[in-house]
């Protein structure tokens, strides 16, 4: 995780559980332009959230947003638990 720019803490739904997959599917698609920029210069970019469904919808994401601006990655994505609450994490790693 060393080199990861992590994009949190500008949101306040960063730190929400959505209720429903169409919220998910809604929420991690705005974040493009939060990650498209990391990408697009070559620079690893990870997000942490408590919300497991995110990372899950990441995770089909990343690689796409990757291969649209020529890059080639893998995505790592791990759990910790933060103050009780567990922390589902997700990053890309430059091939």
């Amino acid at each position: 995780m060393e080199n990861v720019k992590w994009i949190n803490g500008s949101h306040q739904e960063d730190s929400r559980i959505f209720d429903s997959e169409f919220e998910v599917k809604e929420w991690t698609e705005a974040l493009y332009p939060d990650f498209v920029a990391y990408l697009s210069n070559k620079n690893n970019v990870g997000y942490a959230t408590p919300d497991e469904k995110v990372i899950n919808y990441l995770a089909s994401l990343f690689p796409q947003w990757a291969a649209y601006n020529s890059m080639q990655i893998d995505v790592c994505t791990d759990k910790t638990e933060i103050n009780g609450q567990i922390i589902y994490k997700i990053w890309t790693v430059k091939l």
